[in-house]
């Protein structure tokens, strides 16, 4: 029992640290005259061009995977080594794109904590009114981006983990027999892929909205 409290406090004072630094950053940010809504909408574009470099990662992977079911034997070894870098360089992009949602996400949230904060401040009901409603209208916007982006995220899980129990497959047994059990993978993988690539498009479509109205 205690040991499950400590591991609660130190991920919890961990958070607090975490928010501290956050905090420090936007202020500091602030200083130099890049606000929260620049940061954001600066995060909105990375996560776009994460997702970008996240399409390529995957086709390259599928198409090595295309290669490698179809491959002949003597070069089942090369063919395996190059799958494997690809599956890996799906992986980097896939973490890479959630860690930049994920500051995305840290952002707005702080952006929009902070907008409702100052809407106390108003001394005209009618500007008040004017800002809620933005406000409103943003989060919503924000909402739907965010809603696409995670979608986007959340297709890649399924399709590295079929890379990834072909690539243990092809490790543990490199041969013509374990090559053409996975050739009825490559089908579904291109669909998946497929699905994901327009899921992608679908999610910068909806965060190129977004950027439009915080500009």
């Amino acid at each position: 029992m205690k040991k499950v409290s400590s591991i609660v406090l130190t991920a919890v004072f961990a958070l607090l640290i975490s928010g501290c630094a956050n905090n420090a950053y936007y202020a500091g940010m602030e200083k130099v005259g890049f606000h929260k809504r620049d940061i954001m909408v600066s995060r909105v574009e990375s996560v776009q061009d994460s997702q970008k470099e996240a399409q390529e990662e995957f086709k390259s992977a599928l198409e090595q995977f295309g290669t490698l079911v179809n491959i002949k034997d003597s070069d089942l070894k090369s063919a395996y080594e190059k799958f494997n870098d690809e599956y890996e360089g799906a992986q980097e992009a896939a973490d890479d794109l959630s860690n930049r949602i994920d500051k995305l996400e840290d952002v707005s949230l702080s952006l929009f904590e902070e907008w409702k904060d100052e809407l106390n401040e108003y001394k005209s009901a009618k500007l008040k009114a004017q800002s809620a409603k933005q406000l409103n209208n943003t989060m919503a916007k924000y909402r739907t981006m965010m809603k696409a982006m995670r979608s986007s995220e959340k297709s890649m899980e399924p399709i590295l983990a079929t890379f990834k129990d072909n690539v243990l497959v092809l490790k543990h047994s490199l041969n013509a027999q374990a090559i053409g059990a996975l050739q009825g993978e490559f089908g579904n993988l291109k669909k998946e892929i497929s699905s994901l690539i327009s899921q992608m498009n679908h999610s910068i479509k909806a965060s190129n909205t977004f950027i439009k109205q915080m500009r």
